[in-house]
């Protein structure tokens, strides 16, 4: 049975690795034409509403307008009942997503950038001087995610790295009795704190799932593992 113990070493080797890469950027990817475009921002009319989620009523004021399509680089879910989410009372932000557009998809040096999230922001940083200067800060954005509707936090829930998504609603802050208000980044030009968007959430799709082949060897080498240790624990014992 020298085989089984060969695919099990080697599936215990392979799962780590695509593990330990699972959210890496892929290097292949097709963009969609849309999301070689800019996202569009118009001033809205709309008043002033209630959001209610988790017995917590919100404020939310809408500023304008928004529809961002771009490629997830990183991503963070948020729990309401941990960390300072629970300080601030807040359990309608459901995700912090970091995207890209533009020319930064044309970047041939991206998959050499290290994206990831905080809990509030998205850093970015590569020891590759070719893949910086080839990048575009300005072409990325943080979006604090909100939204009382269930159908829209179970869509946000299947996101992964390099997915390219469509989101529309209001860049807008909102806040809670017991809470703090947050406040939303208008223009795509500033950088540090309050530089992320705020956005109230009122439709979401992900418009070309990610082709990640890590991710598929991560699963394929855990059945793989199973397989064989099935096969190894049901062998008939046979004393030296």
């Amino acid at each position: 049975m020298r085989i089984n113990t060969i695919v099990v070493v080697a599936s215990l080797a392979v799962l780590l690795v695509s593990f330990w890469n699972r959210n890496a950027l892929p290097r292949a990817i097709d963009y969609l034409p849309e999301v070689l475009v800019e996202p569009l921002q118009t001033p809205s009319r709309k008043a002033s509403f209630s959001a209610s989620y988790e017995g917590v009523d919100y404020l939310v004021e809408p500023e304008y307008e928004y529809e961002l399509v771009g490629m997830i680089v990183s991503f963070r879910h948020h729990d309401g009942d941990s960390r300072m989410h629970l300080l601030a009372n807040d359990h309608l932000n459901m995700l912090d997503v970091c995207v890209i557009w533009g020319d930064n998809t044309r970047n041939p040096w991206l998959h050499k950038i290290d994206f990831w999230n905080g809990i509030f922001t998205c850093n970015v940083k590569t020891r590759d001087q070719q893949a910086w200067d080839s990048f575009d800060m300005y072409q990325l954005s943080n979006n604090h995610l909100i939204s009382d509707d269930d159908r829209i936090r179970d869509k946000v829930k299947d996101v992964r790295v390099g997915d390219q998504i469509r989101v529309r609603g209001y860049l807008a802050s909102y806040s809670s009795p017991d809470g703090g208000k947050r406040g939303t980044s208008t223009t795509r030009l500033d950088t540090g704190d309050g530089a992320c968007e705020t956005l109230f959430v009122e439709g979401f799709d992900i418009v070309q799932a990610a082709r990640n082949y890590w991710r598929m060897s991560m699963w394929l080498s855990l059945l793989l593992l199973i397989g064989g240790l099935v096969v190894h624990f049901r062998r008939p014992y046979r004393p030296h």
